[in-house]
């Protein structure tokens, strides 16, 4: 039940948009990239499906680059998971009316439910002050 590799590249990103949200400063794809080690390429498509999700908007040229339309505060991460994922049912074989298939089926549809529940209640601004108290040195104890 982790993030695909695209949704985690996409929540990165956000969470350094996040973080410049408040200045209205733009950050440009490979800035991005850079600080985090991720592909070029492949956050552009990210960013991309973010822009036309209505969630980012773009700004050409040497001094553009993204930003939210939206507060950090009114994004939560399972919209953008939705935005960067859309539906993905996988078609299952076997017995799907099976005792031990249904008893699974139910296991995983709690499982969603209790995940949907956490994403849904998380946004953006929650990560970015996670990653800021991440951030934050640590107090030195001397004896």
């Amino acid at each position: 039940m982790a993030f695909s590799a695209k949704t985690e590249y996409g929540l990165v990103a956000l969470i350094d948009l996040a973080a410049a949200y408040a200045t209205g400063e733009l950050l440009q794809t490979g800035e991005i990239c850079r600080r985090h080690g991720m592909p070029e390429r492949y956050l552009e498509q990210m960013l991309t499906a973010l822009r036309k999700g209505g969630y980012l908007s773009s700004i050409r040229g040497p001094r553009g680059g993204f930003q939210l339309v939206r507060s950090p505060e009114q994004i939560t991460i399972a919209e953008v998971e939705q935005c960067l994922e859309g539906e993905t049912r996988m078609e299952r074989q076997g017995d799907r009316e099976n005792a031990e298939f249904r008893v699974l089926d139910g296991l995983v549809r709690r499982a969603e439910q209790a995940r949907d529940a956490v994403l849904r209640s998380t946004t953006l601004a929650h990560l970015r002050q996670e990653r800021d108290n991440l951030l934050q040195p640590s107090p030195m104890f001397y004896i």
